[in-house]
């Protein structure tokens, strides 16, 4: 799940590579506290995608899950997001079965 910080237009691009991804909006959950989205994330079985140095600290403090992706390439268009997610697709993906790892951090 994109947080609030990434275009929404990222689930529909990126749908052939995570077909299950979505937006804190598509949950409206665009208004809701950091808290809540972790929440909603954690009962439903997302990952968080975000920019925000908030959740990778949570990340940190509680484990997972859920589990983070922390991009930390700055404010970038949302093509250079999709390209950046594009070619670390398979990283991402294999986040799934790091039981060690909660948090991914990508530049």
């Amino acid at each position: 799940m994109f947080d609030q910080n990434l275009s929404r237009k990222l689930a529909g691009k990126l749908a052939d590579i995570f077909p299950d991804c979505s937006h804190v909006q598509f949950h409206d959950l665009d208004d809701k506290t950091d808290t809540e989205i972790w929440e909603f994330a954690k009962i439903n079985d997302l990952y968080i995608v975000t920019q925000d140095a908030d959740f990778a600290e949570r990340s940190r403090l509680y484990g997972s899950p859920p589990k983070v992706t922390w991009l930390r390439c700055g404010n970038v268009p949302t093509i250079q997001v999709e390209q950046i997610l594009r070619f670390g697709s398979e990283v991402i993906q294999g986040l799934e079965d790091a039981v060690n790892i909660d948090c991914l951090e990508i530049y």
